[in-house]
């Protein structure tokens, strides 16, 4: 290990630090920066040992992965009856996947259709309804109360009895 780094395992400033500081935020943080003061210098050895034994525990799963996608790629299994069987199941299966894709779509189309055969209410609605409150009205002038005065003098007759 690099005896300058900043961060390395020994009782230095910035470990100390950053201990205390995982403490007061999480102290499973804190505790795992004392484990790595404490037990850091081995930490080269034991990553070699985990990534050892984990490369053995998923080459593992590596051979039987690759065994699977074999056998599911068109490998055949030796038996003649088999293999026939399970292309046609196979293909049954894809015929029947591109159906109910199809009819998927078709029903996708048709909700859509419905929200905006909805929203085209909806909006026709809104707008008759707005247009009727912003229309303006057109109502005759009312009648003035007061006849004219001067040139229609008998007009105003008979509507008024103090006008005289």
């Amino acid at each position: 290990m690099n005896a300058s780094a900043l961060i390395r395992p020994a009782w230095t400033p910035a470990t100390i630090a950053l201990m205390v500081i995982g403490f007061v935020v999480f102290w499973p943080l804190g505790l795992a920066m004392l484990a790595y003061i404490i037990w850091g210098d081995r930490l080269d050895g034991f990553k070699r040992d985990v990534n050892r034994a984990t490369d053995g525990v998923f080459a593992g799963c590596r051979r039987g992965a690759d065994r699977a996608q074999r056998w599911g790629h068109g490998a055949r299994t030796g038996n003649v009856a088999f293999d026939d069987w399970r292309d046609k199941e196979l293909e049954r299966l894809a015929e029947e996947r591109r159906k109910l894709d199809e009819m998927l779509s078709e029903f996708d189309e048709y909700a859509r259709e419905l929200r905006r055969a909805k929203d085209q209410e909806e909006f026709d609605r809104f707008m008759a309804n707005r247009n009727r409150h912003t229309a303006p009205t057109t109502t005759a002038k009312p009648a003035s109360d007061k006849p004219s005065k001067g040139k229609d003098k008998g007009a105003g007759q008979g509507t008024n009895l103090l006008d005289d």
